[in-house]
């Protein structure tokens, strides 16, 4: 029977490990899998949690990283660590109902490279949430030649192939939304209606999922740059068709040049776009010099994982 190795980042989940892991024995009685946590810099004892269940059940694995690096490299670190012929990504919330992941499995076996959920509805969540998440979407896909599925998630089972190929693209700065699209296979998507968390809070602010979103548009569209050098170009041709438009006034008219007001409006709109155009070099940028300096995406402290695909932190 294939072993199902099923990653699951963890921040800050004491309260939801525990329960995650009796969902998951009940739904894969007679399956052969592994759960490997991978503890990311928690500040509570969702640690001490993991080691017990690992303690009681062989079936559980853990990563712990050094400190708090991100939902991405947890993701990255459970690929690299996961052995079995297919893998799986969950949220330890509950929020991915174990419930599909039969259903997942069959679509595997029926000739699927993945199998996807994908959420019909925000149900439940907070409206500019909602909003920004449909803004999100229409946004990238419409500057991005990686087409987004609007509300798919990170749950997902998939052969071992696939993980093979994501783990080739092994950029710092990661969007695995992007990723999971960039590679290609064959995808079956499953439905299902949003699921409030079970315990506990989500640690994601209104402005961790605006920088998450920049993140993602830099990582996969380069058309900000083209835009910022369109935006340039229309600004000057403005700013001479308006310089010509005094020219003439004065010579025909012998209208003096007045306007305080305005011509400080006129300098503080320019100056406000060349700071923004600036700022899309800068992040850009500073991509690019976070990949060249070449730092670790994650650093293990401490793991029950014996036989570890990593010969060094990545």
């Amino acid at each position: 029977m294939d072993l199902l190795s099923i990653i699951v980042p963890c921040y800050n989940e004491e309260k939801n490990v525990e329960m995650f892991l009796d969902e998951i024995q009940k739904t894969l009685v007679g399956f052969n899998y592994e759960v490997i946590f991978i503890n990311d810099g928690s500040q509570d004892n969702t640690q001490e949690k993991i080691m017990d269940l690992a303690d009681s059940n062989p079936n559980v694995k853990y990563i712990s990283f050094s400190r708090n690096f991100g939902k991405e490299p947890a993701i990255y670190a459970g690929l690299i660590n996961a052995t079995g012929d297919l893998v799986g990504l969950m949220d330890a919330d509950l929020q991915h109902p174990p419930s599909l992941l039969p259903e997942m499995i069959e679509a595997i076996h029926e000739g699927y490279d993945v199998a996807a959920a994908k959420r019909v509805s925000k149900k439940g969540e907070p409206i500019i949430n909602s909003l920004g998440s449909k803004l999100f979407y229409r946004l990238f896909n419409s500057i991005s030649n990686v087409k987004l599925v609007a509300g798919a998630t990170d749950y997902r089972v998939m052969t071992h192939q696939v993980t093979d190929a994501i783990l080739q693209l092994n950029e710092y700065n990661r969007f695995s939304k992007g990723i999971f699209q960039w590679v290609g296979f064959e995808t079956k998507w499953i439905e299902y209606e949003n699921i409030q968390r079970v315990a506990g809070e989500s640690t994601w602010s209104v402005w961790d999922l605006f920088g998450y979103s920049v993140k993602a548009i830099i990582a996969f569209s380069t058309l900000p740059l083209s835009a910022s050098i369109f935006l340039g170009f229309i600004i000057s041709t403005l700013a001479f068709i308006y310089l010509m438009f005094i020219i003439v006034k004065y010579i025909i008219f012998s209208d003096p040049v007045q306007g305080f007001a305005t011509t400080m409006c006129t300098i503080l709109f320019l100056g406000g776009m060349q700071m923004i155009l600036i700022g899309i070099l800068g992040k850009y940028l500073g991509n690019t010099y976070s990949e060249t300096k070449n730092r670790p995406i994650f650093i293990i402290k401490e793991t029950n994982i014996d036989d570890k695909r990593l010969d060094k932190d990545r």
